[in-house]
């Protein structure tokens, strides 16, 4: 199924139902939420998903898993999505918040074939062993750390979230403690126990996922490392590496351009 709404078919009595999406440059879903489970999976592009408790960054090849009812907005960035909507009773292991996960081969081939499934597929069909076999590779699937997670207290995230939109690796503690009227002693407890991370962790992991935006549009290495306030490229490609694994380079679109990154604004929808 391509380009249809959940809502047409979310009532179908089947465990798994697949509908392939392609959105305009720089799309917005705004605030919904859905009754199955979902996994989003963006087959070209970068999107950023926020909830009420995280904000995750998913690049080209990987996805999120999606609680039910759980709330959440898209934003698409040159974002082709292959989604997974799965009933509750089917998959009692899912997560009980977002996660980022990394997609491999034969799941991706699973998901590119469930999108050209009818949706009413016979039951012990071809159709109906692909779905079979997407759930059981959904169990297996590798965590990846995409995600910023967001504190309670309301000073210190609105903080975050203003942080989020223009990151900044040397933003000083000093500037949060004067902000919130505390010591460097209780920002770093009010971090700790709001994201599970230290401030230094959390401000480098926010800085390295909002760098994906940028290399996925295609802008160099060096003027990502610039943009973000590293003192080089050397030590953003390290911090880079040691959080994904892998080298800013091996994000990059070459078809993309920063023209195409920039759009021109967002447009809204209610669907997704």
């Amino acid at each position: 199924m391509r380009n249809i709404p959940l809502a047409e078919v979310d009532d179908l009595d089947r465990a798994v139902l697949a509908i392939g999406t392609d959105y305009p440059q720089d799309h917005l879903l705004v605030w919904h939420e859905h009754r199955r489970a979902q996994v989003l999976y963006a087959d070209t592009g970068v999107m950023r998903v926020e909830t009420d408790d995280g904000d995750w960054t998913i690049p080209t090849a990987r996805a999120v898993l999606i609680p039910p009812m759980t709330r959440h907005q898209v934003t698409m960035t040159g974002v082709s999505t292959r989604s997974l909507y799965i009933e509750p009773a089917a998959a009692p292991w899912f997560p009980r918040r977002c996660q980022a996960v990394d997609v491999s081969v034969l799941l991706r081939a699973l998901v590119l074939e469930a999108v050209e499934m009818e949706p009413r597929y016979p039951e012990h069909s071809r159709d109906a062993a692909i779905a079979t076999l997407v759930l059981h590779e959904l169990k297996n699937l590798t965590p990846l750390p995409l995600d910023v997670p967001l504190p309670s207290h309301p000073g210190l995230r609105g903080l975050c979230e203003d942080f989020l939109r223009k990151p900044a690796i040397h933003d000083p503690p000093g500037r949060w403690c004067a902000a919130l009227n505390v010591s460097e002693r209780t920002l770093a407890r009010l971090f700790r126990r709001g994201t599970g991370l230290s401030f230094s962790q959390w401000r480098q992991r926010a800085c390295i996922l909002h760098s994906l935006h940028h290399l996925t549009a295609g802008v160099p290495v060096t003027r990502v490392a610039t943009l973000l306030g590293y003192d080089n490229p050397a030590a953003y490609t390290a911090a880079f590496k040691k959080l994904l694994g892998r080298p800013p380079t091996a994000y990059r679109s070459p078809e993309a351009t920063r023209t195409g990154s920039q759009g021109d604004g967002l447009l809204r929808s209610t669907t997704g």
